[in-house]
């Protein structure tokens, strides 16, 4: 079958190639983007109903059409050929086999410029919902963690060695507050996301005078983008600020894992998780290893190498389409697909943590409390250089100082014994895309 901007079919073997190269992996991840054409179309049809190019019966019969597509595609009974490139190419011919001379009219005023662009934002605005949800809920997790660790003492670090006294609430605090931070970078990027570039065409408008407000409102956008040139030219922009925000939140992630490959090592002992997350030797009998952390490091590494392929092609564009743009596609997807697995992974991680109070208190010797020490003396009256150097000569003793009741004598906010906890709640139950 001949694609769409083709009058006859081509079957000679340099056609091939050529089709083998263009349409790369399109034809395969378009498959995820089925519903969202269908929505698209749908809202479309609409639109020409109102600019006079379709009758309602006409809308009803392509409604009607498009509805037992989505069923087959529901049931995998719909599936999209190389040689149709992708989605929307499939949904048309779909469309006139069905429909004849109705289905023929569907594409009148718009162009698979500004259709892949629709296809693909009402996939990330439902994926960012995804995302959204399950940082929030992460958060929550983390919350609910240092909460039942308040009280357990642990060493805070400087340069990779002890420097002073911090606890596994603390530790825990700072992961939810961290994604918390990262959740704003998703919400902005929302903010990108939901805008409509249907209508825009190629990306210089058209003829047909269509309700571009009344088709945004239809597909849920909160407003049509303003300037036809503006969706092409943000085509991979966009895309770049989705996965640098979604590296953000795989940065955070993977600190926490790099933390917990640490902390849950023989020689510190900190924490254990379930036997189950753990992985074995094929040599050493004695080894668990703990894979999942050590893939969270690794996977948030495939985010950052989609942003600078995003950024390359992306910043070195004129104005308009370009044909550079279609592995953004992948580049998104896989993007999204990579931090929704790392998060589900890091939940499994921090439901299981276990404290090992014991090794943990043990830990925290007494060269932790030495500016504990410091400030106690200024607060009888000696000033903090000479209460420094009397400290660091050993002329003062710390080796007497709990660590438990020490993290739970400091009270100003964000200190062990104020963690603010409460606040992280809060913004939590506040925030939503």
């Amino acid at each position: 079958m001949s694609k769409l901007w083709q009058q006859n079919d081509h079957t000679d073997k340099l056609s091939a190639v050529v089709n083998q190269f263009t349409v790369g992996d399109d034809y395969i991840l378009d498959q995820r983007l089925v519903p969202y054409d269908i929505r698209a179309s749908k809202a479309h049809a609409s639109g020409l109903e109102t600019a006079g190019i379709l009758n309602e019966e006409e809308v009803t019969e392509l409604y009607q059409a498009l509805d037992n597509l989505l069923d087959k595609w529901k049931n995998d009974d719909f599936s999209i050929t190389q040689q149709q490139e992708d989605c929307h190419t499939a949904i048309e011919q779909f469309l006139i086999d069905e429909l004849g001379e109705t289905g023929k009219k569907i594409h009148t005023g718009r162009s698979r410029n500004d259709q892949v662009l629709v296809a693909m934002r009402l996939f990330e605005k439902e994926a960012l919902d995804q995302v959204s949800n399950k940082v929030l809920t992460l958060v929550d997790a983390f919350i609910k963690q240092a909460d039942r660790n308040t009280d357990i003492p642990m060493p805070g670090y400087t340069h990779t060695q002890k420097a002073m006294p911090s606890s596994v609430g603390m530790w825990l605090g700072s992961m939810a507050e961290m994604l918390l931070m990262d959740w704003e970078n998703l919400k902005a990027v929302f903010k990108l996301v939901n805008q409509c570039p249907l209508g825009t065409g190629a990306g210089f408008g058209g003829s047909v005078d269509l309700s571009r407000q009344q088709v945004s409102d239809a597909l849920g956008f909160a407003e049509p983008i303003t300037v036809s040139l503006t969706a092409q030219n943000t085509r991979g922009r966009i895309d770049l600020q989705l996965l640098n925000a979604l590296e953000t939140i795989g940065s955070t992630l993977a600190h926490f894992a790099n933390d917990l490959v640490l902390y849950t090592s023989r020689e510190f002992d900190f924490f254990t998780v379930d036997e189950a997350l753990y992985t074995g030797s094929s040599i050493m009998p004695q080894k668990r290893n703990l894979d999942p952390a050590e893939l969270i490091r690794a996977r948030s590494a495939n985010i950052s190498g989609a942003v600078q392929s995003v950024k390359m092609i992306s910043h070195k564009m004129t104005s308009g389409y370009h044909r550079d743009y279609q592995p953004v596609k992948k580049h998104a997807m896989q993007g999204l697909d990579e931090i929704n697995a790392m998060i589900d992974m890091t939940r499994l991680l921090v439901d299981d943590l276990e404290p090992n109070r014991e090794a943990l208190i043990s830990a925290c010797s007494s060269e932790l409390f030495a500016a504990d020490r410091a400030n106690e003396l200024v607060k009888q009256g000696m000033p903090f250089r000479d209460a420094y150097h009397k400290v660091k000569k050993g002329e003062s003793g710390i080796n007497d100082i709990d660590p438990v009741q020490n993290i739970k004598s400091k009270t100003h906010l964000g200190s062990t014994g104020n963690l603010g906890l409460d606040r992280l709640k809060e913004k939590v139950e506040q925030f939503s895309l």
